[in-house]
């Protein structure tokens, strides 16, 4: 059997050739993969910046909100009520006869005069303030009652049930997110997701279905 015949110098240095252009793609490839994962480190970086952020983000629109549900403490907001606008205006601009005693009133006074008419308890002394909101709808527009303290205001939604079969409301007044907070908890009741649902000292609660261990 004649021995096998070696490569020839020309297909030597052709497999040299071929060896060096692959080695040169080798390091290109790795060339390239160590960019990859330097991006790919990057990205990872930034994600964590930006996860960093989003929580201050949320963090401090938390508090704000805090700090903003804080300042409603002592309030209560109350829908349904018809209130009339001063008119002194109209005497002085001279229209003939006088505005009655209802038209004078203020604001609290219409307010606590209607609670009042309804055997709720409650004295204008322990009001700090009293103004309707923008009207939205055909409704009357709702009132925001400040009491001097919470106490007071307390007192005042316990004597909520009293009105019970009018269109008059009196509640906490929440901010915009506690308020829709509120609002869904309200449907999951409904929906008969959770037993039950109310707010106290602005501070939404829900008691869940099942037994009352579980709940």
């Amino acid at each position: 059997m004649p021995p096998k015949k070696g490569p020839t110098p020309e297909e030597v240095e052709d497999i040299k050739t071929s060896l060096g252009a692959l080695c040169g793609d080798v390091a290109a490839v790795r060339a390239q993969q160590e960019l990859l994962l330097g991006l790919l480190e990057e990205v990872k970086q930034l994600r964590l910046q930006n996860a960093k952020k989003d929580r201050r983000i949320m963090d401090l629109e938390r508090r704000v909100d805090e700090l903003e549900q804080y300042t409603r403490t002592n309030d209560v907001v109350i829908s349904g009520i018809k209130i009339k606008p001063r008119s002194y205006a109209r005497a002085v601009a001279g229209n003939v006869g006088e505005p009655s005693d209802e038209e004078t009133r203020s604001v609290e006074q219409q307010v606590a005069s209607f609670l009042q008419s309804k055997g709720i308890e409650m004295d204008l002394e322990h009001v700090e303030g009293c103004h309707p909101l923008p009207r939205r709808s055909d409704r009357p527009p709702a009132v925001i009652m400040r009491f001097v303290n919470r106490k007071n205001k307390v007192a005042l939604l316990k004597q909520g049930r009293k009105l019970k079969g009018t269109d008059v409301f009196i509640n906490e007044h929440l901010t915009r997110k506690n308020a829709d907070i509120a609002r869904k908890a309200r449907q999951l009741k409904k929906n008969g997701k959770i037993q039950h649902t109310w707010v106290t000292n602005c501070k939404i609660f829900i008691k869940l279905n099942g037994t009352p261990e579980e709940a």
